[in-house]
């Protein structure tokens, strides 16, 4: 049976993906330089049946994201595997017309990001950001007025709660002694309920959480969805966490729900545009803390995504149906595809 072949651009998040796929020979890992011209990166893509693909929409080149465009040029293409649990620079509809699977990596670093999530609650709820702006500008004398609050037994609510918003929750709850209430259209009460929380609806969520903590991937439908419309609806002096995706959240919204009170306190892990300028006024806000992005990198994650993810691949090359498929309407005509490929035909797990 012929290898099956698979790329990716630039670099992998951990060595542990190139390892794991040394030690299956089914599978032929090839390399695709940054130097690379993007009509070099599209003809080494299009011999190959696999893609695995920076999930950081701004790291990777636009031309190289997977989208129609690029998709039209890669007829070899079966599976498309993001870097991460997000997977914003692949369209999920464009890969189900191709007959390509879009895998994600779910799950693989959801303690990292919950640990970075708790972190932040407590870093706003401690002020600490302020904190440190005041000892900064010199203007560090009365400590009491920088009394914060504690996490425990406040109301946490998670909009999403899926690997990591569980994960958020366990913590909250156990930690703390939290009441954990979410708002997840695609999770039932009871299920939620057996993970020790609250189903509610968004404007439920948004009156009663005094911290409000972002879980969803980004989609159409989730896009612009924490707007200026939200902040309002949300209580007065909440505390706003978000370690999901950029764009979600509105950032002018923010500012101004920050600058009015109505949000006492904010931080901050995703945005539009990552890195943001340096001139990025939520950036120089007294009251926010903020990273690039970093709640999934820990070295922990990072080996544990990319071998999922290779993995995935072994799973594909072996002939399996491959797990974490976000697309899943596309498996007959994915199937037929590999069939078609490989003259066997997939099966399930």
């Amino acid at each position: 049976m012929a290898k099956f072949r698979l790329a990716y651009y630039g670099f992998v998040p951990h060595q542990m993906f190139l390892e794991t796929c040394a030690k299956d020979p089914a599978l032929e890992v090839i390399h695709i330089p940054l130097e690379a011209s993007t009509a070099e990166a599209v003809q080494t893509l299009s011999s190959c049946h696999g893609y695995y693909v920076m999930a950081a929409r701004d790291e990777l080149p636009k031309p190289l994201h997977v989208h129609a465009e690029l998709l039209g040029k890669l007829p070899n293409l079966l599976m498309a595997a993001s870097y991460g649990a997000g997977y914003d620079p692949l369209d999920p509809v464009a890969c189900t017309e191709a007959g390509v699977a879009l895998v994600n990596q779910a799950g693989g670093n959801a303690e990292g990001v919950a640990e970075h999530a708790v972190g932040m609650m407590l870093a706003c709820l401690k002020r600490m950001p302020e904190s440190h702006a005041a000892m900064i500008a010199g203007k560090a004398q009365n400590r009491a007025t920088m009394m914060g609050w504690e996490l425990r037994n406040r109301t946490v609510g998670l909009v999403g709660c899926g690997h990591v918003g569980t994960r958020v929750a366990e913590i909250c709850r156990l930690a703390f002694g939290c009441r954990v209430i979410a708002a997840d259209p695609y999770v039932d009460a009871a299920t939620l309920k057996a993970r020790g929380v609250e189903k509610v609806d968004l404007d439920t969520l948004f009156a009663e959480a005094d911290v409000v903590s972002i879980h969803c991937p980004l989609t159409p439908q989730t896009r612009g969805l924490i707007g200026a419309a939200a902040f309002a609806k949300m209580k007065k002096g909440v505390i706003f966490v978000t370690t999901a995706r950029g764009s979600i959240h509105d950032e002018a919204a923010l500012l101004d729900a920050l600058n009015s009170g109505q949000v006492a306190t904010a931080g901050l892990d995703v945005w539009e545009v990552e890195p943001p300028p340096t001139d990025h006024p939520l950036l120089h806000h007294r009251a926010v803390i903020a990273s690039q992005h970093t709640a999934g990198v820990t070295n922990e994650s990072r080996a544990n995504i990319t071998k999922i993810a290779a993995l995935a691949f072994s799973d594909i090359a072996a002939g399996r149906m491959p797990p974490r498929i976000v697309n899943p309407e596309v498996k007959p005509k994915f199937a037929a595809r590999y069939a078609a490929a490989f003259g066997t035909q997939l099966k399930e797990g």
